[in-house]
């Protein structure tokens, strides 16, 4: 099968999109179909207009164009998209949106008008924003389109499915559950050590590391001192801000920022950690949350999100309702050692059905469909 997937962001830029958009491509590539992307975000040395590099089995499709702070959106995309989309006559196009996604949305424009199979994932939470988007839809072409709608998790599906009169099916993110277990030698917790925190983010307002810091702050004031102490892994924009906050709060002797970490020193950190943080109200996925799962840790999330796709309360982790919950998830988790020795043993134990065997199955399911309603 030839696949083509568009998608505004790839890497080199970093993050959720980019990062499962780049996996799937690969995993695709590896079981034998042919997998292109085409995608707007310039290569690591600038490569950009139309160049192609293959990576991993893949050929990545440059069709962006040197902006100011490097937006992955190109003026003339359309024309772009278009021909890239006659030349390679693909069997389906998969296109990956997110809550502004031009790029992606002109390549779901094009590909549905030439009557190509289309599939559309969405990658992000709608919150605040389905009223105009279901009033944008009504009126206009989107609400008939031929093609097959889906989201990363059940949570983001249903805001989905609020803006089109369409079902709107999963096809979650992946991962190597494989280089993500637990060594075999992974024991039980020193009793009496500080409980390790930790938080995978980028560091920008939406994934709300200030607040963190913040709620940590407000934990650490209701244990004895030495009891907890949180890494922070990744960087971005607020990075500053939360400096501040640690400072602002004392929390110096607490609180250690890494900056971004390799995906090899991201599973170092956690096999020295204890629990995995995520704050976000807006989460689709969490596909941070899943790797420190599969690594053994407890998570501790807000509920409503995607992470409910692999997170069962009392079970993996604990289900918080907002900040003041979550600093009462972890005073209960450093004093409760046995609760936390449980979660933890049993997250060590069982693996999540994540694994890309599931993610690769959806996805054709999903092309599937797409040709059905491409052939209406």
């Amino acid at each position: 099968m030839r696949i083509v997937h568009v998608s505004d962001c790839f890497p080199p830029r970093t993050g959720g999109i980019e990062s499962q958009v780049s996996d799937l491509a690969a995993q695709q590539a590896a079981v034998g179909h042919e997998v292109h992307v085409l995608t707007a975000t310039l290569g690591a040395h600038g490569e950009r207009g139309g160049v192609v590099e293959h990576v991993r089995g893949v050929a990545v499709h440059r069709l962006g164009t040197r902006l100011p702070f490097d937006l992955p959106v190109n003026p003339v995309q359309a024309r772009l998209l278009g021909s890239a989309l006659d030349s390679l006559a693909p069997d389906v196009v998969h296109v990956h949106a997110g809550v502004v996604s031009p790029f992606a949305f002109d390549g779901a424009r094009l590909a549905v008008a030439r009557g190509l199979p289309t599939a559309i994932t969405w990658h992000c939470m709608l919150d605040g924003v389905v009223p105009p988007l279901r009033a944008a839809v009504r009126a206009t072409s989107w609400r008939s389109t031929a093609a097959a709608l889906s989201a990363v998790s059940r949570a983001a599906a249903q805001r989905v499915g609020q803006v089109f009169d369409a079902p709107v099916e999963v096809v979650p993110n992946g991962m190597d559950l494989e280089a993500w277990a637990p060594s075999a030698d992974a024991g039980v917790r020193a009793g009496g050590s500080p409980v390790h925190l930790v938080a995978t983010m980028r560091l920008a307002p939406r994934k709300r590391a200030v607040p963190l810091v913040e709620l940590v702050a407000a934990a650490a004031r209701r244990v004895p001192p030495g009891a907890l102490r949180l890494t922070v892994i990744g960087d971005g924009p607020t990075r500053r801000r939360v400096e501040q906050t640690v400072v602002s709060h004392g929390l110096q002797a607490v609180v250690h920022l890494t900056g971004r970490l390799s995906r090899e020193e991201v599973r170092a950190a956690y096999a020295d950690a204890d629990v995995f943080l995520a704050p976000a109200e807006l989460e689709a996925f969490g596909i941070a949350a899943l790797e420190a799962r599969t690594a053994g840790l407890a998570i501790v999330a807000r509920s409503g999100t995607g992470i409910e796709e692999f997170v069962v309360d009392g079970t993996d982790g604990l289900l918080v309702a907002d900040d003041a919950e979550m600093t009462e998830a972890i005073v209960h988790l450093v004093r409760d050692e046995r609760l936390l020795a449980g979660i933890c043993a049993h997250n060590n134990a069982v693996r999540p059905a994540f694994g890309w065997d599931r993610v690769l199955r959806a996805a054709e399911s999903e092309y599937r469909r797409a040709g059905t309603l491409a052939s209406r």
